[in-house]
């Protein structure tokens, strides 16, 4: 590959979540241009990396074009037919991640084992079909409102009576918003994810176990958010990923599709039941797996978007990313944002920033210093050969960082103990 400073970079963001990447390459040498449109985002970054207004006047300069989110898979698709390099989504992958019901019955077609699911427009149909068929049930909003996390629910009830009341409060409060919705069986297990890489024709290993922890509070208790820490670690393709992902892989060659592709589980003792797809980079996956790597990240891009070979070197043992946040985060309020957080500066006691990942913040007189409006401010990303280590390490670097008003979960990696061994007794590792 020729030296780094004659390869450009061009990332498109709707709501700034891939700036952490843009910063990885541009400091290995890259020419990197950032573009966000959410104009309340639009100073993230500032200082880390180059800025532009519209991204469309840089096409042409750049050597590779990455979006960072679902949504762009129609532009993604234009621009691979004039030629353009593109890592990100397609029209049928943003579907498959955004329409429950389409990904569900994509699973189905691929020969995936799936959890009994119900799908509805109709909230008093969905009433009607818990009361004739009682059981233990979650609710997953479908479409654009599916990245409304905290509207998920879980229910705890054998006779799926609390479903039913939340149902009848989203009857009232989120009809106009809600159009599609869906009822599954609830399955207990262990939630366990397998992600890869995908060239546009095949899988680039090894694959990526992760864990996710979604829910704001430790214990896994509070509302929904987009992910407040992960637990990882790289592996060849196991069981999990040979009887989901890998079942996938000509629908996504089909497809065109380019990037980071993860599907969320249920296991047990009985079976493997997918979740979800994630068809972009994960937040925060990507800077966990920065900081899980020995591989220069350009020319990894560079030669996945090319449909190269490349040795994916991955570091021995775990990696645990924590989210660090300030008010309002995982909620939208720029009014309580201006209160609390705005501007706020992030101060290192020790000027180290080894694992220190971006996250909204922009740099100010060499400050690093909160930026947007969502409170998400920071990954901090630990590694080691043990998950204990590992967790040691992680939070050991977060007592070095001072941010008013900030918040963290302290469990990220602590379910491992229990988990593996239900695990390796199932035999998926």
């Amino acid at each position: 590959m020729p030296n780094n400073g004659k390869k450009k970079f061009l990332f498109v963001s709707k709501e700034a979540l891939i700036g952490d990447l843009a910063w990885k390459i541009r400091n290995e040498g890259y020419d990197v241009k950032y573009y966000i449109e959410d104009k309340t985002e639009k100073d993230v970054c500032d200082g880390f990396v180059d800025k532009v207004d519209k991204w469309e006047d840089f096409k042409d300069w750049a050597d590779v074009i990455i979006f960072d989110d679902i949504c762009f898979g129609s532009i993604a698709e234009k621009l691979r037919n004039e030629g353009k390099l593109v890592i990100g989504g397609s029209i049928y992958t943003d579907k498959l991640e955004v329409d429950r019901g389409f990904g569900y019955n994509e699973m189905i077609s691929a020969g995936i084992n799936v959890i009994p699911s119900w799908f509805f427009k109709d909230f008093d149909e969905a009433i009607k079909f818990i009361q004739k068929n009682p059981d233990k049930y979650v609710i997953k909003p479908s479409g654009e409102e599916e990245e409304q996390k905290e509207l998920l629910f879980v229910g705890e009830e054998d006779d799926g009576k609390d479903v039913i009341q939340i149902l009848e409060i989203y009857k009232e409060r989120w009809s106009k918003q809600i159009k599609e919705f869906q009822l599954q069986k609830f399955i207990s297990g262990v939630e366990i994810a397998v992600g890869a890489f995908f060239n546009g024709e095949d899988f680039v290993y090894p694959i990526n176990v992760n864990f996710e922890h979604k829910k704001l509070f430790p214990g896994n208790i509070g509302p929904s958010t987009g992910e407040m820490g992960t637990s990882m670690y790289w592996s060849q393709p196991n069981t999990i990923f040979n009887e989901t992902l890998l079942k996938m892989k000509d629908k996504l060659k089909q497809s065109g599709y380019v990037g980071y592709v993860d599907i969320n589980c249920i296991v047990n003792g009985r079976g493997i039941y997918p979740l979800e797809f994630t068809c972009r980079f994960g937040y925060p996956t990507i800077s966990i797996q920065i900081e899980g790597t020995t591989i220069n990240w350009g020319e990894f891009l560079y030669a996945l978007v090319k449909k190269e070979n490349f040795e994916l070197k991955t570091k021995k043992g775990f990696q645990i990313g924590v989210v660090l946040a300030v008010p309002p985060f995982p909620f939208t309020d720029p009014d309580s944002f201006k209160r609390y957080s705005q501007d706020a500066t992030i101060i290192f006691k020790k000027p180290n920033l080894d694992g220190i990942r971006l996250g909204d913040v922009k740099l100010v007189n060499g400050d690093f210093v909160l930026a947007g409006d969502s409170g998400y401010v920071l990954i901090v990303v630990g590694t080691g050969t043990t998950m204990e280590e590992t967790r040691k390490t992680v939070y050991n670097k977060i007592s070095n960082i001072i941010v008013p008003n900030m918040f963290y979960r302290t469990d990220i990696g602590e379910r491992w103990f229990t988990d593996s061994d239900k695990l390796f007794a199932w035999g998926y590792i």
